[in-house]
This record gives C-alpha cells, structure tokens and sequence, in this order.
C-alpha cells in the first residue's frame, strides 16, 4: 500500500527462537576460543534480553558463519589432540571450551586447572595423559562426568578423587586419566557452591546450588 511504512530487518521484533540460536552460537564461538568468559557474560545479557533482530546482529557481527545460515547453530568440532605443558607458571581451561578427544599434559611445578562443569562437550569420552612432577594438577567435574585416575601410577606426590557421581542421571563424559604423578597432586573435584551476594549474606540465606548445564 501506498505510503504504509515497512519495517527493516533490523527493527523486527526478536522471538524467543532468535534468541535461542543466537545464545547459542555465541557459546560456540567462546568455545572455539573466539570469546573471553567475560565478553561470552556480556554478549550473553543482551541476548536474552534483546528486542529487535538488529540488536542481535551486532552480537555476532565480528564472528564467523560456522554453518550455511547466518544463524549457525553447530556445535563447535573438538580438536583430535590438546597439548599443555607448564614450568613454573599456571594455566586453566574454564568456562565455556571444547573438550578434545585426547590431551596431553606435562606439569613440572606449576599448575593446571580443567574445569568440565560449562564446557562444551561433544564426545562421549576424553583420555588424557598426565605427568605430574612437582606442581598440581586439578579436574572439576560436574555430577554427570565419570573420572577414571586407577591407572596413574604415584610416587611421592598424593592423587585424589573428592567428586561423586550422580547416578540418577546419564552419564555425559567419561574420562580416563594416565600417566604418572612425581611428587606433585592430582585432584579430581566438584565444584564449588556460588559466592553468596551481599544481600544473602545479610539475610543468612542458604548458598544456591551450582547449576548443571546439560545441553551439550
């Protein structure tokens, strides 16, 4: 009709579907390492919270099609092998990455952290081969990850396994551990309840459980 005005792209209104895809390839894109945690939080917040389709463009302007659509939604290709070696220095994987099929790690006297708990994980099982000499080395898993260290052979140093299983739920990773431990640690734990806010501080509420991210 003449003189009617027709809305661009851009100023549709969102649905709850736009946002979904959306949120989804930005975890992808944090996992490939393409996001920090703290720009994945950011981008995130406004996602969810977002309006118009415009809104939710400028939120993946800077990252790559993953798939034939502009709103990829591929879950993110795990690497064959991850390699990380530390001296006297300490590195983590945490919040949202890829899990490889197979990792290898060498800590002289430093540490290395791996946190499962919102990783994306897209294979059912993750070996990995580990020499622990003096430093530490530290799994957190989830109640729905399977950790196996029985064959790490210990000399001086201590290994552990604090985390527990939740039977009730299917399996999601099982992860065998090899390798030998020095004089260093290796540790396998859940993880640790949220900080309280200030506000549940105050009102002596309970500590809010850890959710389980089961989408991956």
């Amino acid at each position: 009709m003449s003189g009617e005005l027709v809305p661009g792209r851009g100023e549709l209104r969102a649905s709850h579907e736009d946002r979904d895809r959306i949120v989804e390839r930005l975890r992808v894109a944090a996992g490939d390492g393409r996001l920090t945690a703290e720009e994945l939080d950011q981008r995130l917040d406004v996602a969810l919270t977002a309006r118009t389709l415009g809104e939710l463009d400028t939120l993946v302007v800077d990252l790559p099609v993953t798939g034939p659509e502009s709103w990829a939604g591929a879950a993110a290709v795990p690497k064959d092998l991850s390699r990380i070696e530390v001296n006297s220095s300490s590195t983590k994987r945490v919040g949202v990455w890829t899990v490889p099929r197979r990792m290898e790690i060498q800590v002289k006297s430093g540490s290395v952290v791996l946190d499962l708990t919102t990783a994306v994980i897209t294979l059912p099982t993750l070996e990995i081969d580990a020499t622990v000499q003096s430093g530490s080395m530290t799994l957190v898993v989830p109640p729905d990850v399977f950790v196996d260290v029985d064959e790490v052979a210990v000399k001086s140093g201590h290994v552990s396994n604090k985390a527990s299983l939740d039977t009730s739920l299917p399996v999601r990773l099982h992860v065998r551990v090899t390798g030998k431990v020095g004089s260093g640690t290796l540790t396998v734990r859940p993880p640790r309840p949220p900080r309280r806010g200030f506000w549940q501080w105050l009102l002596r509420r309970p500590r809010p459980r850890p959710a389980l991210d089961t989408k991956y």
